[in-house]
């Protein structure tokens, strides 16, 4: 079943410290003549006092100690810049886009351009000699504390990168855990015995949960405070605990559920995604260890949680039920996806799923006869899907069945627990 959580962590945002020094100049005129003749180029990479990257502003060479501009280049997103000139020997110069056009922030005296080459000048700001000459001891004393912050944020960041590399990495093995039979089917071949394409599913869908719940441990020792990553184990988990009915590796998944909600709930920014995503994990445990009226509040509150979802975690639900053999429950479930959307076919299947399991046979016709409201939900199915995926077998169980009871598919039962 595709339960997947496509969320990602954002990076944090660099404190940036701002520029102090504007050494006097007069008017520069940042104009590039056409060069005639040999050249050379010129590139670099420009940060600022604290040590980050200063994305923006101009580069310029000049041959008057500042004043005039002969050849200007722009400066990147990245902090680099690159450009061409004749040969000679420079003063390099850097301003802000802000920077008034008689002054300067920062440069660099006598640079080489060698014909032919191409010559590495870096502008860095946060030099010592800079940040003497231009920044007062308060400044100073400022600039210590951006860069102490940015430090921690670097830290941060970086770990945030490799979580979110994680994730990546576990939303593709839970769609490629979803696709286990297929692959398995295509790896072995058309002739291969049934049991030989049960243990490769098995295989595959094993190595692919044991590596995201490796992942979302690691994950969520590094970054408690990320409430997908606590969903994203239970997801893992609750996958390797339905391999082999593991009770104990069901209350993992129980727990690591439980905490993606906490972690959620105590966000400044929730996300109602990743609420219902755990309260549907819940839910999904519950149904499967026996316990009814839990799972029915658990996917209650994972469909107001987000309410946009709600049919797909009911129809979740019903399939659940079927899975474990709990008709009524099955019944029920799908009546309330209905009640969510009337237009959608597969819960109406869902609910004759879930009804025909209390089918008998009439042992003077040797006919199944089908419970209150069975064949109603089926002939609702095929209105609303002639064609789909489920419509043959409905008719082949339509046609070999009798119903000797008069009910209506508008009569619904309470669900239990509610």
């Amino acid at each position: 079943m595709k339960r997947t959580i496509s969320l990602w962590l954002g990076l944090l945002a660099f404190a940036l410290m701002p520029v102090f020094a504007q050494a006097p100049a007069t008017p520069a005129t940042p104009a590039n003549p056409v060069i005639k003749g040999p050249s050379g180029k010129i590139h670099g990479h420009v940060t600022n006092v604290s040590g980050m990257v200063t994305a923006s502003g101009t580069v310029s060479l000049s041959t008057d100690g500042g004043p005039n501009s002969k050849f200007t280049f722009k400066v990147g997103p990245n902090g680099d810049y690159e450009g061409e000139a004749t040969p000679g020997t420079y003063m390099v110069v850097y301003r802000g886009p802000d920077t008034p056009p008689d002054k300067l922030l920062d440069s660099i005296d006598k640079v080489k351009i060698v014909a032919g080459q191409d010559t590495l000048q870096d502008i860095d700001m946060s030099r010592k000699e800079y940040i003497e000459k231009n920044l007062t001891a308060e400044q100073r004393k400022q600039l210590e504390e951006v860069k102490k912050k940015n430090v921690d944020v670097l830290k941060t960041n970086a770990i945030v990168n490799n979580i979110n590399a994680d994730l990546k990495i576990t939303t593709q093995d839970f769609k490629d855990a979803d696709g286990a039979l297929a692959a398995a089917k295509l790896a072995l071949g058309a002739t291969a015995a049934k049991a030989d394409v049960d243990a490769r599913e098995a295989e595959i869908k094993t190595a692919k949960y044991t590596e995201a719940e490796t992942l979302m441990l690691k994950d969520t020792a590094a970054k408690a405070d990320a409430s997908v990553l606590w969903a994203q184990l239970g997801l893992a988990q609750v996958g390797l605990a339905n391999m082999k009915s593991d009770q104990a590796k069901y209350g993992e998944a129980e727990a690591s559920f439980k905490k993606a909600i906490e972690v959620d709930l105590a966000s400044k920014k929730p996300a109602p995604v990743t609420q219902s995503s755990a309260y549907s994990g819940l839910g999904e445990i519950y149904a499967r260890t026996g316990k009814v009226p839990e799972a029915n509040a658990a996917y209650d509150s994972a469909a107001k949680a987000y309410p946009a979802g709600a049919w797909n975690n009911l129809k979740n639900e019903a399939v659940v039920f079927i899975q474990v053999g709990n008709g009524d429950a099955a019944a029920a479930a799908a009546d309330e996806a209905i009640k969510v959307d009337p237009s959608q076919a597969l819960p109406y299947y869902l609910k004759g799923q879930g009804l025909i399991q209390k089918a008998t046979i009439d042992p003077a016709t040797s006919k199944m006869i089908l419970p209150p409201g069975c064949a109603e939900a089926y002939q609702k199915y095929l209105d609303l899907a002639p064609t789909g995926p489920y419509a043959n077998d409905v008719k082949g169980i339509l046609a070999e069945a009798t119903q000797t009871h008069n009910s209506s598919i508008g009569i619904q039962k309470p669900r239990k627990g509610k």
